[in-house]
């Protein structure tokens, strides 16, 4: 694949903003931070409600990419308490406890939205068994 392929989710955002939910060059995907926010803007206050959120926008646009969490190589969480470090690692390690990508988790001071506890970003490479499907 020759050029950059631009995943859009569809949030408004994006044309504001300047951004793509996530880009594909090559057999490299990279999924832009992702906040655990519903399409009519709602979030549930649960930290790993928020998580399983962020993962299912996140499945969907390397599905869309032509990849999927089997191929996630790097995940980054940001946290904005650090106690929520538990449930949210749970919902990571269910979605990848036989990937295990390398991970980093911080806590940030905030989010954009005080809402969020958590968002998500995550880099991929397509292997060849992927690519066949």
């Amino acid at each position: 694949m020759e050029g950059r392929q631009r995943i859009s989710s569809g949030s408004p955002y994006e044309l504001t903003v300047g951004y793509s939910r996530a880009i594909r060059v090559a057999d490299r995907v990279v999924v832009a931070g992702t906040a655990p926010q519903w399409p009519d803007s709602t979030v549930d206050p649960d930290p790993a409600a928020q998580a399983r959120r962020c993962f299912e926008i996140i499945g969907i646009a390397l599905e869309d990419a032509g990849a999927s969490f089997a191929d996630v190589v790097r995940s980054r969480v940001y946290l904005v308490d650090a106690a929520d470090f538990a449930p949210v690692s749970l919902v990571h390690g269910e979605i990848f406890s036989d990937v295990r990508p390398a991970n980093t988790t911080v806590v940030v001071a905030a989010l954009l939205d005080p809402q969020w506890k958590v968002e998500i970003e995550v880099e991929a490479i397509i292997s060849p068994d992927s690519a066949a499907r």
